[in-house]
Formats: C-alpha cells, sequence, structure tokens
C-alpha cells in the first residue's frame, strides 16, 4: 500500500512542479508589482481566472511577460496599456466601462431583468389561466344548476 502511494505520489510530481510559478526580483516593490498585475490580468483562454491563478501555457507566457517588463524598469500603467493594446480590455480582470466594455458590465443586469420579465409573466399567464379556469367552472356549475331546477 505504502509503495502504490508513493508510486503515483511521484507520478504527479512532475504537475506539481510546473504549477509553481516563483519570480526573482531585484526588490520587493516590483515583487509587490509583479502580484498585483498578476491578479488584475485576465487569462484569455480559461476567462474566469487570472494569469497568477491559471495553469495555460498563454497564461505563463503572460506571466514572464509582466516580469520582464518589471525588470525592465517599466511602470505598472505601461504594462497595462501594452497588454490592452495587444488584447483590448478584456486582458483587464476589472475593465473600464466605456462603449467597448458596456455589454460587459451592463450584460449581467441585463440577463437578470429579462429573467424577472419573464417569472412575471409566467406567474401571471399561469394566475389568468387559474381565473379562466374558475370562471368555466363557474359557469357550469350555474347551467347545471339552471338545467336541473335546484328545487331547495
Amino acid at each position: 500500500m505504502k509503495h502504490s502511494t508513493l508510486i503515483l505520489l511521484l507520478l504527479f510530481a512532475p504537475f506539481a512542479a510546473q504549477a509553481i510559478d516563483s519570480r526573482q526580483f531585484a526588490n520587493p516593490e516590483q515583487q509587490k508589482a509583479y502580484e498585483a498585475l498578476t491578479s488584475e490580468l485576465r487569462c484569455l483562454v480559461c476567462q474566469n481566472q487570472t494569469i497568477g491563478d491559471s495553469n495555460a501555457e498563454l497564461a505563463a507566457d503572460l506571466r514572464r511577460q509582466v516580469q520582464e517588463m518589471l525588470q525592465q524598469g517599466k511602470s505598472r500603467d505601461e504594462i497595462v496599456q501594452f497588454m490592452t493594446d495587444r488584447y483590448g480590455d478584456f486582458v483587464l480582470y476589472k475593465p473600464p466601462f466605456k462603449a467597448k466594455t458596456g455589454l460587459l458590465w451592463l450584460g449581467p443586469i441585463l440577463f437578470l431583468l429579462i429573467g424577472l420579465i419573464a417569472v412575471y409573466l409566467f406567474v401571471r399567464q399561469r394566475k389568468s389561466a387559474t381565473i379562466n379556469q374558475q370562471q368555466a367552472d363557474n359557469l357550469a356549475e350555474i347551467r347545471r344548476l339552471l338545467d336541473t331546477g335546484d328545487h331547495s
């Protein structure tokens, strides 16, 4: 049992080593800037992860580019500008609100409103159908009473 566990762990060791992404910087400010940038930039492959969280090859390339730019002395704004020029505002995990990104910001609200309207119309239709059925039942009962002539 111990041997099979050890073999299994050794088989997965290369994957674990690949997931570790250690970057060395000359000073702690560059390290903080790197960590901030990798948490602000979206992985274009995964789309719901930052490049710091993603294991995709493109995310690794973007992390490497960020590191190289920081080591070249570029500022955070210059790096963000480079990334948005190359990949568009979608690369930003929190894109700025403008005409191009309006759908990203307003889309969830629009879908929520459409869903609420659909639920309202469905409930209204069901309520109307129930009322119509009750009226039809009442009319049928009145007709039955008139036809049989209730003598009470």
